[in-house]
């Protein structure tokens, strides 16, 4: 019987589930599957792209352990593709390799003064306070008004966690550091932008009404928004999801603390909008001092037009949340302007050509982009495998297939490898470490801590 020894780059939700899929579906051959993570601990963006306080969330991992711990799938944590291990060493060793390594950086947001200081990527933010092993463990939290650009639930993520009170947290997973910054911060006032209406956002209910819950934090919302055109009310009067976002910030504009009228709060989250972002300005010195905005109205299609009025609020800091963006891997194929791999279903193309890359093949954001819930994942990874199963023909032919290749190549490169035992022994002490103060977990930061922990040393 064929045998297929597949390797697939990136251990979060998208590689996982196309390991599992691939291991159920009916196929004629035996399969064998190496996991390459770049970090220390599995599960990718479910890990340290999720907000800390978002337990429900979390749950995602339940189903992602309980794949990995069917012994089934090998893992090879803390292992960078193009570095400690390349395309054509994967060719020699592998029959094919499923890329799904995500998107990790930040949409850029072409606009003056956005690269100004004080200026941040939501993706950064969200890495620092996810205890991402590859970034400062300090975050600069002295702005007493920040803006957050972006209508979807990254930018909530990132609002939230800016207006919430540090010990609020406390009983989530939140590493010491950033509970440590986080209470040291400045912040009075956290002001949301959209560029088009309430009926437009991309927020999902279930987040949007979690803002309203923050303790001694004022909602913030403007009657000049809720003016709504047809295609905003027939939205609301067609779609469930909508029609509960509208009914949340309708409940809001009936608090007392309502345009900052009557409000007794420290803090407050404000949300703008109709608000077509222009300039960050900046002061004298390069910082963020000011944002500056056009106010948008409906065009009665559900989109929106420029109404000429200029609008400035001052600000001492800004965080750009207008989505995540890939990035490139070394040897593959890549779409620069889109950020994806190339592909066709999720068969990798050739670039300039269209023609497919044998034995190569894309799962995820990184096929796809950066859209979608956790279920999308599972039906791209089903589409990928499909091909990859039909594909045989073009598989490629290694010269060594050997279980015992990939151990003994990166032990001869000095790799310092996790794998699944190892992740157990990080997952126990996270959760040892906050047991004395009845937290889930307390997480590891610095790699080389998760690392040495990970591997017994």
């Amino acid at each position: 019987m064929t045998k297929l020894r597949l390797a697939i780059v990136g251990a979060g939700p998208a590689g996982i589930y196309a390991a599992d899929i691939l291991l159920k579906a009916e196929r004629k051959f035996d399969v064998s599957i190496d996991l390459f993570e770049q970090l220390p601990a599995p599960y990718g963006l479910v890990r340290y792209g999720v907000a800390p306080d978002h337990p429900r969330i979390k749950g995602i991992i339940t189903a992602l352990r309980e794949v990995l711990d069917r012994g089934d799938i090998r893992i090879f944590g803390n292992v960078r593709f193009g570095e400690d291990i390349t395309l054509e060493d994967l060719k020699r060793h592998y029959n094919a390799v499923i890329f799904a390594t995500g998107a990790v950086q930040d949409a850029d947001l072409d606009i003056p003064g956005i690269r100004a200081e004080g200026s941040y990527g939501a993706a950064d933010f969200v890495s620092w306070f996810d205890g991402h092993p590859d970034v400062p463990r300090e975050w600069p939290l002295d702005a007493a008004s920040v803006a957050v650009i972006g209508n979807g639930n990254v930018a909530l993520d990132v609002s939230r966690m800016l207006a919430k009170h540090a010990e609020d947290l406390l009983p989530t997973e939140i590493p010491e550091n950033v509970h440590a910054g986080l209470a040291a911060s400045k912040v009075t006032d956290v002001h949301v932008f959209g560029r088009r209406g309430p009926a437009q956002v991309k927020f999902t209910p279930l987040e949007l009404r979690e803002l309203g819950e923050l303790r001694d934090v004022d909602m913030v919302v403007y009657d000049e928004d809720f003016d709504y055109d047809d295609a905003s009310r027939a939205a609301i009067a067609s779609n469930k999801q909508v029609m509960v976002i509208d009914r949340v910030l309708q409940s809001w504009r009936k608090r007392e603390s309502v345009n900052n009228a009557g409000g007794s709060a420290s803090r407050r989250l404000h949300l703008h909008f109709y608000a077509k972002p222009l300039e960050v300005v900046t002061d004298a010195s390069g910082h963020v001092s000011a944002f500056r905005w056009e106010r948008t109205r409906p065009d009665g299609e559900g989109g929106v037009v420029g109404t000429g009025e200029i609008r400035e609020v001052a600000i001492q800091a800004l965080y750009r949340a207008v989505g995540y963006f890939g990035s490139p891997l070394p040897g593959v194929p890549f779409d620069k302007r889109h950020g994806v791999i190339p592909n066709h279903e999720g068969q990798v193309l050739r670039k300039d050509s269209n023609e497919r890359v044998p034995g190569v093949y894309a799962t995820g954001w990184i096929k796809r982009g950066p859209v979608g819930l956790i279920g999308h994942t599972k039906s791209d990874a089903m589409e990928t495998i499909r091909h990859l199963i039909n594909d045989q023909g073009s598989w490629w032919q290694p010269t060594d297939p050997s279980e015992d290749a990939i151990p003994a190549l990166l032990a001869s490169r000095g790799v310092a490898w996790t794998d699944l035992d190892g992740w157990h022994r990080l997952d126990q002490h996270e959760m040892g470490l906050g047991e004395p103060h009845g937290r889930a977990r307390i997480k590891v930061v610095p790699r080389d801590e998760m690392v040495s922990i990970s591997r017994g040393e």
